[in-house]
Formats: C-alpha cells, structure tokens, sequence
C-alpha cells in the first residue's frame, strides 16, 4: 500500500479547461455568427461559479476520504488518508464545463431563435406630466445597456435601439390623484444567456422639476444612472449580472434613501461632498473599496455626514463582486 500513488490534486483540471477552450473555437468555425471572444468576455463577471464547484468537489473528496479511513484503517488515524485523492474537484470542473456549454448552446440558439443579426428599430418617446406633482417610475430590462440621466423638457424623454424581432419597449402611464405611475419595461422576456447580444440599448431622461421615486431592474448588461440632478425622493436598483456606475452628485433638499441590490459584478457609487452620506454594505463576496470616505463600523461615511440638512443613506445588499464607493474631489 505505501508504493500506491493517488494522482495529484488538480492534475486534471488544465487538461479539461483546454479541451473545453478547444471545442469552443471549434464551435465558432462551424457556426461563422458565433464569436468565441465575446463568449470568453461575457463570463468574466461568472468566474466565481467554478470556485463554487471545486468546493463542491473538495467537500466529496473529504467525505470520501474520511469513509475510506473508517472503512480500510479503522484506529489509525489521519496518516491513513488518501494524501491528495481529487476525483470530486475533477468532476466538480467537469459539471462546470458542462453547465457552460449547455449555457452558450442555449444562448446560441436562443440568439437564432430571436433572430439576432436582423435589422433594429430606433425609437424615440416622451411622456407628459399630464398633471402629477409627483411620479413613481419603475424601469426593468432584462439585459443591454441602459442609461438614465436628468435634464429632460417633459417627464420623461427617452430614445430605446432594439432588435425588431424582439418588440418595441412597453410603455405605461397613468396620473390618478397628482401621482404619476410610470411603467417601462422589455417586451423579450426569454432567457438572456451568455455569449448573446440582446441588442437593447435605452436612454432615459428625466426632469429635474418634478419628485421622483425611482425603481431600476437591470438583469445584465451595463448600466449609467446619472441622477445627481434629479429632485429624487427614493431609489430602488437591482443588478443582476454586469456592471452599474451610479452617479448620485450635486445638492440634495432633502434625505435619500437608496437600495442597492447586487448579483455579480461591479458598483461604482458617486457621491456628492457637501451632502452627508451614509453607506453600509452586507451579504456581499466581494470587495469594498472607499475614496473620499471613511469606514466606522459597519459604516462608511464622509466629513459632511451630521452636519447638512439632507443626508443620502445608501445600502448595498448582496452579491458576488466589488463595490467602489466614491466621493467627489
């Protein structure tokens, strides 16, 4: 028994990962419309999942493990363990490099089905006030870009870019005792997979006259909220996959409360100096990074915090990625 080598732990790993490398550009040279390059890039917010299976993996490995000590060396302690036995982290890569390609499948035909590649529909759209003194606005896309920023002549200004085969944004208003109720939403509600192009792109413009309660619902994609302007009374964000830079600058008259709620990638939060702010974040797996603030307790805030009139209470919940808090020079 002293002679029997158990293969080294992660000896197949590189071997899998290679092949996996492989038959994706071979994918690509059978179907010409795939682009491998922008597969690889569209998971670079997931790499965490693979951690997830090796630990998977690692745990089944320990298990079995410990069983073969009980089993074959009853008495004899840890010494009798198999020293680096990595069948569960193998099978763990394995599973993930399976889920992946069923995932770029998928996408990929969901991508045909949805008639990627056809033609796309500019449109442009505004909405009155028709009377509210204030507004509710929710906005849900389900992946693309999205930008929403302040400054426009009416309620709402908005321009969307979209694929025809998917539909033409919906779009819902209603005022009923001075409140306005703003609704705008994607009308493809399939599965946004990676290595696809939604192809939506949305830019929103807001006026700067009118109170506003904001909820955002971005599944993945980008988003660049420029709301520093805007006279907000809430704001509600949830990021599913990607990246979001929320720009919350310039003069506040009263509190703001904002929620944030991530998945996995990226936050940048733009804060003003001379309003107080207040950020905590919590259940996240990623990094805080602050700039211009200072971390007491549980808290980050700046110099202005306790001492104006209006204060921004930020809280991040959630998610797997990093999250940059940064304060105006």
């Amino acid at each position: 028994m002293a002679g029997h080598r158990y293969p080294r732990s992660g000896s197949m790993i590189f071997p899998i990962l290679l092949i996996a490398l492989g038959a994706l550009f071979l994918y690509a040279q059978w179907r010409r419309d795939f682009d491998p390059f922008a597969t690889l890039w569209s998971y670079r917010h997931y790499w965490p999942v693979i951690l997830i299976f090796i630990g998977l993996g690692k745990l089944w490995d320990y298990s079995r493990a410990r069983q073969y000590r009980a089993e074959q060396f009853p008495g004899q302690g840890a010494a009798a363990v198999p020293p680096s036995h990595s069948m569960g982290v193998t099978l763990g890569v394995i599973a993930f490099v399976v889920l992946a390609g069923v995932v770029v499948w998928r996408g990929s035909a969901h991508a045909r089905a949805h008639g990627f590649g056809a033609s796309m529909r500019h449109d442009v759209r505004s909405v009155d006030l028709q009377g509210a003194k204030s507004v509710r606005a929710r906005i849900e896309l389900g992946a693309g870009s999205l930008t929403i920023a302040g400054d426009a002549a009416r309620l709402m200004d908005a321009s969307f870019d979209y694929r025809e085969s998917n539909g033409a944004p919906e779009l819902d208003y209603n005022v009923a005792e001075g409140r306005g109720e703003l609704n705008v939403s994607d009308t493809d509600h399939g599965p946004h997979i990676l290595g696809g192009d939604s192809g939506n792109s949305w830019n929103l413009r807001f006026s700067d006259e009118i109170p506003l309660a904001l909820s955002v619902s971005l599944g993945a994609g980008e988003g660049r909220l420029r709301l520093g302007s805007l006279d907000l009374t809430g704001l509600d964000v949830s990021v599913g996959a990607g990246r979001m830079d929320l720009d919350l600058t310039g003069e506040r008259k009263s509190d703001l409360n904002v929620e944030i709620q991530g998945g996995v990638g990226e936050a940048t939060i733009r804060v003003p100096k001379t309003v107080g702010v207040v950020a905590t974040a919590t259940g996240g797996l990623g990094s805080v990074e602050a700039h211009g603030l200072r971390h007491d307790g549980e808290e980050y805030i700046n110099d202005a915090y306790g001492h104006t009139a209006a204060t921004i209470h930020i809280r991040v919940q959630g998610g797997v990625g990093r999250i940059n808090l940064v304060q105006e020079p």
